[in-house]
């Protein structure tokens, strides 16, 4: 279930309505192909994306990492700063969303065919070794 704060609206794209906590994101004309592919090629941070674009805004901490908190903020950061996410603060807290609106404008069709190949990758079992290799 997606976590909102008081004001918050579930359902709705909190990138459209509010403006960013952190002055790195970068505007969705300046959204470039190249720095959202590097950032979605963690494992780690795909993770993040298919967290927020199935279950929606998330607080920082309520997004489960294997990683420091420290080492969670960096990938945060490396999602913001590509274009993959939009970050608000309410009070003392963070919220991150998908901005799912502002890629499908600057790139119709990006995210889903990304989640697609995403799913598909973990779906796939491992190669088997070749015997005598």
């Amino acid at each position: 279930m997606p976590r909102t704060d008081p004001g918050g609206t579930p359902g709705t794209d909190p990138s459209a309505t509010s403006a960013p906590a952190d002055p790195d994101q970068p505007e969705t004309a300046r959204i470039q192909l190249g720095d959202l592919l590097q950032a979605f090629s963690d494992p780690l941070r795909r993770r993040i994306v298919r967290r927020l674009a199935t279950q929606g805004e998330a607080g920082c901490g309520d997004i489960e990492l294997p990683v420091t908190r420290a080492t969670g903020s960096y990938h945060f950061r490396i999602l913001r700063t590509a274009g993959w996410t939009h970050t608000r603060r309410a009070g003392r807290e963070r919220y991150i969303s998908l901005r799912r609106t502002d890629l499908e404008t600057r790139f119709p069709g990006l995210v889903d065919a990304l989640l697609r190949a995403d799913a598909a990758e973990r779906d796939t079992p491992a190669e088997p070794a070749v015997p005598g290799a």
